[in-house]
């Protein structure tokens, strides 16, 4: 490991452990109420995750109603609202424009960056937090306390009154999340166990769906399980599905499985067509023409669609019109297993709030968490990222809070 040079015998108002979108924020938030403060990052280069997050376009927030906004985040949704309050949606918005990145709400009403990549962002950040004085180290590895209360890092004792943890959940472990601190913090706070979120689903296809179609989008389509629904695209995978979709509505499939050993994720493949309509199209004469021909003309349904239908209906789908409209409306997929954690976009579990003093550790009260160390989860959507922002400005505050 690389030596931390000049630090030996400084003492930072706030060290922050962890160069991602939560620490970062926190370490700006705490530079601008004048206070002294270093980011320490053990990957070479900082925001590699967040970099991963902007290949896709970097969807930043949302720009739906506050309300349903905040009920994207579920069992936690009352935990987090006072930060997503404090740090909401358009004060994203407002902070990557003063970073020259202006952005715009596509038709989903997600919101980007117009750059739709993170890297511009990035590099303007890292700018704007060395003009605030922000010491930032790479390469530097945060292994615990020395017995005097000073932080461990690559071997040496770094000196700092107070101590942001960013360290990240337990997806994308290549990119720097890989859950090392869970050890280190088990005794001092109750940690939910990493699953994944935003994952794909086994589903056992034939196999001639299977090598025909997987790769094949199934384009906005609705799903529902239970009581939850969704709407938008998802993908046939030569191991099940994924997809947005399927990804807002993987907590509640995931838990169905844990506990059951299945979830039925039911299919509606033309949801902006009411039944009455599907079956009076498909009183139409089929004269000579196939079944998938028919339903190709009649309703418009692509082959992909067409043999998703034999997947969950069984070969001979039925030929009266209300009972094959019906068939269309409500195609039952069975999901046999959750993908593994390391190839999940993001992670459930973590800190369990309940078990610290707001957002700090009881043992190490200097301490305080921010991002997906904590225990909270949410499909993706800019609320990913929205979170990990807002709890890295509500953990910079709780640092200032404790000097």
């Amino acid at each position: 490991m690389s030596r931390l040079p000049d630090l030996s015998d400084q003492t930072f108002d706030v060290a922050v452990i962890g160069g991602g979108p939560a620490g970062l924020m926190a370490a700006e938030t705490v530079a601008r109420a004048g206070k002294s403060v270093a980011v320490f990052e053990k990957m070479p280069t900082f925001g590699r995750k967040f970099l991963m997050a902007g290949r896709g376009g970097l969807n930043l927030t949302h720009s739906e109603d506050f309300e349903r906004f905040v009920g994207r985040y579920g069992a936690r949704s009352q935990t987090l609202r006072p930060m997503l309050e404090a740090f909401a949606p358009k004060d994203l918005i407002a902070w990557a424009e003063d970073l020259g990145q202006p952005t715009f709400v596509g038709a989903s009403g997600r919101v980007f960056p117009k750059a739709m990549k993170a890297s511009p962002l990035l590099r303007a950040w890292l700018a704007r937090l060395e003009g605030l004085g922000v010491t930032l180290r790479t390469r530097a590895e945060w292994t615990g306390w020395s017995p005097d209360g000073g932080l461990l890092i690559n071997g040496e004792v770094v000196r700092a009154r107070a101590v942001v943890l960013a360290l990240g959940g337990a997806s994308w472990a290549k990119l720097g999340s890989d859950a090392a601190w869970v050890p280190m913090l088990a005794p001092m706070a109750d940690i939910a166990p990493f699953r994944a979120a935003n994952c794909g689903f086994d589903v056992t296809w034939s196999a001639v769906f299977r090598d025909r179609f997987a790769g094949e989008p199934l384009k906005n389509v609705a799903l529902r399980h239970g009581e939850a629904s969704a709407r938008g695209d998802a993908m046939v995978a030569g191991y099940g599905l994924e997809g947005g979709a399927v990804y807002a509505l993987a907590a509640s499939l995931r838990d169905a499985i844990e506990a059951e050993g299945r979830a039925v994720l039911t299919v509606d493949l033309r949801p902006d067509i009411p039944a009455e309509t599907l079956e009076r199209r498909l009183h139409a004469s089929r004269g000579g023409q196939s079944l998938a021909n028919f339903l190709r003309k009649a309703v418009k349904l692509s082959p992909v669609e067409v043999n998703l239908l034999r997947e969950a209906h069984g070969l001979d789908l039925p030929a009266e019109p209300a009972a094959l409209a019906a068939a269309i409306k409500a195609a039952p997929i069975v999901l046999t297993a959750v993908q593994p954690l390391d190839r999940a976009i993001s992670a459930a579990g973590g800190a369990r709030f309940e078990s610290l003093d707001g957002l700090a550790l009881k043992a190490h009260p200097e301490a305080v968490l921010a991002g997906e160390m904590l225990d909270w989860e949410a499909p993706t959507g800019g609320y990913l990222l929205q979170a990990c922002f807002a709890t890295g400005v509500a953990a910079g505050q709780a640092a200032l809070a404790r000097l």
